[in-house]
């Protein structure tokens, strides 16, 4: 409920106007019985006929307008308060923090981002003015009926009290079957999120029908609650159209009979019935903005749990540092223990230091930690316990978007947008020209690409980088980074989809020699790591050996290990076989 206040308070003014249009509207509505019956007495009578017509019609108009003001005036206050709540929590989506993303499927991300928030249209707009203006209208009519004629009513009030009874009994229920319907909704999401993002291993194991399976399950339990709450609805509908016929026909009776013993004038008998008649709207409305209120708190309580995840605030306090290029910083880990959440500890008491305007490697088998310690640098994460220092200021202590500002990060698994390839470089320095673009692209051994494009930059890439190679992709990310004139290099097996032409071609810029910066490379390629200026061995999350490639050959057996590997694979691949890595055990 908090969430629905929150984004309903700042459209407070138009939603007391819409109060007052519907209300205006409902006071107009409750006033036609009685002109009707003024025109009936009229009738029977010797009076002017043409007041009390004009009345009648005035009241109509009255009532039309308002009520059409109103839904115009709502309706456009409802989109209003999605708009807002969608670029609020889309926000809040990308500043999420690594762990909470880790721990959460995008579909279900996506899905309270796109299906959750159209919830939120009635239940902060329709449904309270509808709740408000439904209980005034049906007040109203009730009144007036006593007001009419006290027997009449007594024999309608049983019925009512009825429908009550079932209303306060279903709202719950709707409620539930909703919030159910919303999470199965998120996990079809889930499910088809993962299937096409690898749609091309899902077709080469041929399993599109076990996909198809998993999503069809989660469709099938968001329609089973989905049915649910439709049940529950169509019962209302029934129970409260069926107690109206009946409350009719027995006021029809019992009024008959009085109009026949006298007691009661046709008129009052014709207004009664016409509030009878009136309350169906009044209640209608009630019931609806109940559900749909209690559809909004389902989808409110989803967006609410969102609004709880830790986000990595702009405004934490630290340090600022500059944003323009600064010199080669060193970069140093002081004791170093990180752990997932749930999960054992993968960082055990890390030291060493890369110098600046040095080139350190990490080489270890995969799982050992090394891409855990890129993260813990760009402070997706934060270390347990430990210090990491860039020169001699904590990491902690600095901003997260002013430590990435000084850090060019190619990860392992290159990540292409949607769009054009201009698009994608500019991601790391939006303001860049075409000549900065053209540098970048050069420098990344991208030139040959863009040349090749039919629209240069300005050619599309496909959704995820689809029409680009591994070997592309990982070259864009790479341009993307140089873009960013960083100080500080991080590269994640960076070259893993390079020939060994292009990669030579980019040595220079990959050990950061042209760009002038202090580098950190995780590779498990031999040619990566030999000329590095220090090479730390990690295995299993502890740094097991330093040093040169000379001096690591001479004194630690697993650096003998992977140089055996790496030599194994490139004679293979001399040789025209497949090419061998070190094992990739636990990275």
């Amino acid at each position: 409920m908090g969430l629905l206040l929150a984004r309903a308070r700042p459209h407070a003014l138009l939603l007391t106007v819409g109060l007052l249009l519907a209300l205006a509207g409902s006071v107009a509505g409750l006033a036609q019985p009685l002109g009707a019956r003024a025109v009936i007495d009229t009738l029977g009578g010797n009076g002017a006929l043409l007041q009390p017509v004009l009345v009648l019609c005035g009241l109509v108009v009255v009532s039309a307008i308002c009520n059409g003001a109103n839904s115009y005036l709502l309706g456009r206050t409802g989109e209003r308060v999605v708009f807002d709540v969608r670029r609020r929590l889309a926000g809040r989506l990308v500043r999420l923090r690594t762990a909470e993303l880790d721990a959460r499927s995008p579909g279900d991300l996506i899905s309270r981002a796109t299906s959750d928030t159209t919830w939120i249209r009635q239940a902060t707009t329709t449904a309270p003015v509808g709740i408000v203006n439904g209980t005034v209208g049906l007040l109203g009519a009730l009144i007036l009926m006593a007001v009419l004629d006290v027997r009449l009513f007594a024999v309608t009030s049983g019925v009512l009290v009825a429908i009550g009874l079932v209303v306060g009994y279903a709202v719950p229920r709707i409620r539930a079957a909703t919030q159910t319907a919303q999470s199965s909704v998120g996990i079809v999401g889930s499910a088809l999120d993962r299937a096409l993002g690898a749609i091309r291993t899902v077709k080469a194991a041929g399993a599109e029908s076990r996909e198809q399976a998993t999503v069809e399950d989660a469709a099938e339990r968001a329609y089973r609650a989905g049915l649910t709450g439709v049940r529950w609805t169509a019962l209302l509908a029934v129970v409260a159209e069926l107690s109206l016929q009946v409350s009719f026909l027995a006021v029809l009776g019992v009024g008959g009979g009085f109009v026949a013993a006298g007691s009661l004038p046709v008129s009052t008998l014709v207004a009664f019935l016409l509030y009878l008649f009136y309350i169906a709207g009044p209640l209608t409305e009630l019931v609806t903005a109940l559900t749909a209120l209690q559809q909004g708190l389902g989808a409110a309580n989803r967006l609410t749990e969102v609004e709880e995840m830790a986000v990595e605030e702009d405004t934490e306090p630290g340090h600022a540092v500059a944003a323009v290029r600064t010199p080669p910083p060193a970069l140093r880990f002081e004791g170093v223990r990180f752990g997932y959440p749930g999960r054992e500890d993968v960082l055990h008491d890390v030291t060493f230091e890369v110098p600046a305007g040095k080139r350190v490697a990490l080489v270890g088998p995969s799982g050992s930690g090394k891409t855990t310690l890129l993260s813990l640098v760009l402070r997706f994460h934060d270390p347990l316990a430990g210090t990491i220092r860039l020169d001699s200021t904590d990491l902690t202590t600095i901003r997260r978007a002013d430590v990435r500002r000084r850090i060019g990060y190619v990860e392992q698994d290159a990540a292409v947008v949607e769009g054009t390839l201009r698009e994608n470089l500019l991601y790391a320095a939006a303001g860049a020209d075409d000549a900065e673009l053209r540098r970048a692209a050069q420098q990344s051994c991208l030139d040959e690409l863009v040349d090749r494009l039919p629209d240069g930059l300005d050619s599309a890439v496909g959704a995820r980088g689809i029409t680009l190679s591994g070997g592309e992709r990982q070259r864009i990310a790479i341009a993307r980074a140089l873009l960013r004139r960083p100080g500080l290099l991080l590269l994640d097996e960076a070259t893993a989809h390079l020939d060994a032409r292009t990669e030579d071609a980019m040595s220079a810029v990959l050990t950061g020699r042209d760009i002038g910066c202090t580098v950190l490379v995780v590779a498990h390629r031999l040619a990566t790591v030999r000329d590095a200026d220090l090479i730390v061995v990690v295995d299993r999350g502890r740094v097991r050996a330093r040093g040169t490639h000379a001096e690591l050959l001479a004194t630690d057996p697993l650096y003998r290990e992977f140089t055996a590997t790496q030599l194994a694979a490139e004679n293979s691949t001399a040789n025209g076989g497949a090419p061998v890595t070190v094992s990739d055990r636990n990275q």
